[in-house]
């Protein structure tokens, strides 16, 4: 998946209980050039939708509690979520019957593929989906609330009414992956991974940067309400909602 300059990387939220589905699906997707930000169930769903905008959907039909079928009849009723209604959503499922591929598209999905699917298949649905819809033609509304902040993904900034700080290299590295999963706990491996750019970060690096990032972000660094820390597992990220 290619973007032109003036087009941002589709920003793509995964829904599925299947943690190793999930996991996969992120993978190839953050391959494919999406941003991609993952969730276990509807109601870990909303509350992404509540803090970031997305271009798309992928969601797991057979989900304990509320299923597919039901979350997205809910969402294109209600106006809680912005652009609820709108968000294209496609969904996945291991039912293939014609009446469940019909149940899908009335519930207001625009598109229903089945499991199992070839990653391949699945991007080019998502490609389709995606060139029908309104493209963002800038990063403004990708944002997150931090108390008196907003952090601007796109532009990597922490913005308040009276300032603007420029994050560094480092610390705008962890800002995306934190943010790619807000409310989620992020391994300092996974945050050394994916803020490595080439070079030896081990876990005593990150916690470093952390606090530098804390100080920008919090109003008590020590008492941090919004870049936590969870013992044993990691660091997580969370925002207001918006």
């Amino acid at each position: 998946m290619t973007t032109s300059p003036t087009t941002l990387a589709p920003h793509i939220l995964v829904v599925d209980d299947d943690n190793r589905l999930r996991a996969l699906l992120a993978r190839y997707l953050g391959e494919q050039g999406c941003v991609v930000t993952t969730a276990k169930n509807a109601e870990d769903a909303r509350a992404k939708l509540d803090s970031l905008e997305f271009d798309l959907m992928v969601l797991d039909v057979m989900m304990p509690g509320e299923n597919g079928f039901e979350f997205t009849r809910s969402l294109r009723a209600s106006s809680a979520i912005a652009d609820s209604r709108q968000l294209p959503i496609l969904l996945l499922t291991a039912k293939g019957e014609t009446d469940d591929r019909i149940e899908g598209l009335e519930s207001g999905a625009d598109d229903y593929l089945m499991k199992p699917f070839a990653p391949k298949e699945l991007l080019l649905r998502i490609n389709a989906i995606i060139r029908r819809a309104p493209q963002r033609k800038s990063g403004a509304d990708k944002i997150l609330r931090l108390g008196r902040w907003t952090y601007d993904l796109e532009r990597n900034e922490l913005i308040s009414d009276d300032e603007t700080i420029a994050l560094t290299g480092m610390e705008a590295a962890l800002m995306r992956a934190l943010s790619a999963c807000p409310g989620q706990v992020v391994s300092r491996e996974a945050l050394a991974e994916k803020s490595a750019a080439g070079q030896a970060i081990n876990d005593r690096t990150i916690d470093v940067q952390v606090t530098r990032l804390r100080r920008k972000i919090e109003a008590d660094a020590r008492n941090p309400r919004y870049l936590v820390t969870v013992r044993g597992e990691g660091y997580c990220l969370r925002p207001d909602a918006a």
